[in-house]
């Protein structure tokens, strides 16, 4: 089942979530409904970090879960934890030869530690702040 997402459904929950992460202040984001058969991701950012400005891109057409707000949530975690994610890939580049099979074990557990991580705060603060507190399963069903 493909779901539908809509700006009108989307943008209060994308300024509630903006909101309650405090990201008003310290980051202009924009969101962006991607209409795009090639945009594979529920969701994904573009970020600037030199000015401080992103781009949130959700997939309109063929998002993998069901709950916007929990994606929203997931996704702008992501750019709170931005500096912190470009300082632990900047230590891996700068110990490991990239494309080593050292480095390539080291960035791929570091990446799924950051996804988990990620996943479990957007649960955590979907479970306290939540208007749906659901959780999806999207992914799952792929597998």
């Amino acid at each position: 089942m493909k779901y539908l997402y809509q700006e009108a459904t989307v943008r209060p929950i994308f300024e509630k979530w903006r909101k309650i992460l405090r990201l008003e202040e310290s980051w202009d984001v924009r969101l962006e409904l991607v209409d795009d058969e090639a945009f594979q991701k529920t969701g994904d950012f573009k970020i600037d970090p030199t000015d401080r400005k992103a781009i949130l891109m959700l997939n309109s057409w063929n998002p993998r879960q069901e709950n916007p707000e929990e994606v929203i949530c997931h996704e702008l975690l992501h750019l709170k934890l931005y500096p912190l994610d470009q300082l632990t890939e900047t230590l891996i580049d700068g110990h490991y030869e990239e494309g080593s099979g050292a480095y390539n074990v080291v960035y791929t557990q570091f990446m799924v530690m950051l996804e988990t991580t990620v996943e479990e705060l957007a649960k955590c603060f979907l479970a306290r702040y939540g208007a749906d507190k659901s959780l999806s399963y999207g992914r799952c069903q792929g597998m």
